[in-house]
């Protein structure tokens, strides 16, 4: 779909300096063209939410001769271009996030380009070219891994032999046999 400038101001509330917003919006699609914008609400840290404009969908990321499309969602906040866009990888079920020196735990992109923001010299699609460059050098996201059937049945299998038995107290355990078929325990062990 095309976003034109005047339908991104229309998008755009009062409290956005709404030209200046819908022109770097209108530019960064025009260069990714799998983003799309959408007002919606963002909840901060602390609790409190908003509706602020977001870039989501997926940029193309050159790994290792291949390009991969890597999913993000930028949140533009009313003060933009005062501040920076807040900035996470939105990784889909299938993938994991992969914590690194500019990921957070949650997926946050915590790129020194966001850190050192200047309203006169950075602009949206400057920090998703940053990202697509930083992103092929050090993945953001990962295929969860899947087990193989055949571990997941032997554990399976494991777990149904195990005979759990219950002491009068409550407390469960589970009976565990020496090669020898001799006790674990010796006289002055502990029974934790």
């Amino acid at each position: 779909m095309s976003f034109r400038g005047d339908t991104l101001k229309r998008m755009l509330p009062k409290t956005y300096l709404r030209k200046y917003v819908s022109h770097d919006i209108h530019v960064a699609l025009t260069y990714f063209q799998n983003l799309v914008p959408v007002m919606d609400k963002f909840v901060y840290n602390d609790g409190t939410t908003k509706n602020l404009m977001s870039l989501t969908g997926t940029v193309p990321v050159m790994i290792s001769d291949k390009t991969y499309n890597i999913p993000i969602c930028l949140w533009i906040e009313e003060t933009y271009p005062q501040t920076a866009p807040i900035c996470y990888v939105k990784p889909t079920s299938e993938m994991m996030v992969i914590r690194g020196n500019y990921i957070s735990s949650n997926g946050e992109i915590l790129l020194p380009y966001l850190q050192h923001w200047n309203k006169d010299q950075c602009d949206i699609v400057s920090l998703l070219q940053v990202m697509v460059a930083m992103f092929g050098e050090a993945p953001p996201v990962c295929m969860r891994p899947h087990s193989d059937p055949e571990q997941r049945s032997c554990g399976l299998q494991y777990y149904r032999q195990a005979e759990v038995f219950q002491d009068l107290d409550g407390s469960s355990y589970l009976p565990l046999a020496r090669e020898d078929n001799e006790p674990f325990q010796q006289e002055n062990e502990s029974n934790c």
